[in-house]
């Protein structure tokens, strides 16, 4: 067992925080308080490759794998975690949900320009009435000929007002529940389809959220994804499976970034005639938070490797979604109150990132999810 990073994942490692380095740093603040989306930035992850990673080049990706993606996108996540969701929803949730339930055709045919960057891709499965039981959803798509028609809204979408796809759940069949669920791809500008409320956020402010608003949306029966009724609900299981692993990245992301803001002030800030890391106490939690990171690091690479050679990583993937989402959290309330009143400010970017940090218990399957995947499991 070597816990050491090859070459190949170093180089894309240096790759991503150079990139987040040269290119966010500077503009994140301002893209959080404008609650601005970086579409230049996004389009140019696309360019070098990053958003294309764990997919075969046959599709447009890079045929790399899963933890290269998830490296890449905890680089990204330490400085500007708003695109790292975006880049997550893009990568594992619209393009997942094309790659594990379209046929080799709807592959061919939107992969490509989600994985370059051409196009920005978005995930409509959550509703009003429908967040962790998706057997509540209440949009419906009724066949009409060699199309279906689509009535309903979807709430808390991520990438809504900026997506050119988006992968969207619908109900075929209500008296079916989960197994009446259907995938669908839908494109923007499509009669009928439309953005609804743009939401204002506590945190990820720079990230587009919003509600998609169907009212007699025809689409393609092309469109269908696999071109069969029903299978939506397994769709979209598997997909969260994978996106919970780019959730995990970002947390993780979010707790690194945090740390390293924490470790500077500390060597930096004089008080009482020493630097404040000879303060053993302060030192002390320093170090609790170090062993808490590493910890999640060493969960979400697991995932992403057992993803990426084929092993089970349903559980694998909650046990890192929940152990790095909790991380971030704790790691941010630390580090703002190891600056003090600093902390506070948002010219240290803590501020932001404890705010963007909560975020990543909710979404994606919240951690009382993830524990009750982690628990039946061990009662199965």
């Amino acid at each position: 067992m070597d816990f050491m990073l090859s070459n190949q994942y170093q180089v894309i490692q240096n790759q991503a925080r150079e990139f987040a380095q040269k290119e966010l740093l500077p503009i994140t603040i301002d893209n959080d308080e404008k609650s601005e989306f970086p579409m230049a930035q996004y389009k140019k992850l696309g360019e070098m490759g990053l958003l294309g990673l764990p997919y075969a080049k046959e599709y447009g990706g890079t045929g790399a794998d899963y933890l290269a993606y998830a490296i890449a996108v905890e680089e990204i996540s330490k400085v500007h975690a708003s695109l790292g969701i975006s880049y997550s929803v893009t990568t594992s949730l619209c393009a997942g949900s094309i790659y594990n339930g379209g046929t080799e055709e709807q592959k061919k045919k939107y992969l490509p320009d989600l994985l370059s960057g051409k196009k920005l891709g978005s995930f409509g499965l959550t509703e009003p009435n429908a967040g962790s039981d998706a057997s509540n959803a209440e949009t419906v798509a009724v066949k009409d000929g060699d199309s279906y028609i689509l009535n309903g809204l979807k709430c808390f979408i991520t990438n809504a007002p900026v997506a050119d796809i988006f992968a969207v759940y619908a109900m075929t069949d209500k008296s079916k529940g989960v197994k009446g669920l259907s995938a669908f791809v839908v494109e923007k500008g499509t009669p009928g389809f439309s953005i609804g409320k743009i939401e204002d956020k506590c945190g990820i402010k720079s990230a587009q959220v919003a509600e998609l608003v169907f009212e007699n949306c025809r689409i393609p029966a092309e469109n269908l994804l696999g071109g069969v009724e029903g299978k939506g609900f397994a769709t979209a299981m598997k997909t969260l499976d994978g996106g919970r692993i780019g959730v995990a990245a970002q947390g993780l992301g979010i707790a690194k970034g945090a740390y390293d803001v924490a470790v500077d002030y500390m060597k930096k800030r004089v008080q009482f005639g020493k630097p404040l890391f000879k303060n053993q106490y302060l030192a002390f939690k320093m170090a609790e938070l170090e062993v808490q990171i590493e910890q999640a690091q060493y969960l979400l690479y697991k995932a992403a490797l057992d993803k990426s050679e084929g092993r089970p990583y349903s559980i694998p993937a909650a046990k890192a979604k929940l152990t790095c989402t909790d991380a971030a959290m704790h790691v941010t309330v630390e580090a703002i109150q190891m600056l003090g009143g600093n902390g506070y400010m948002k010219e240290y970017h803590l501020e932001r990132m404890m705010r963007d940090a909560k975020i990543t218990q909710i979404y994606e399957g919240t951690n009382e999810i993830q524990k009750l995947i982690i628990s039946g499991n061990i009662f199965k």
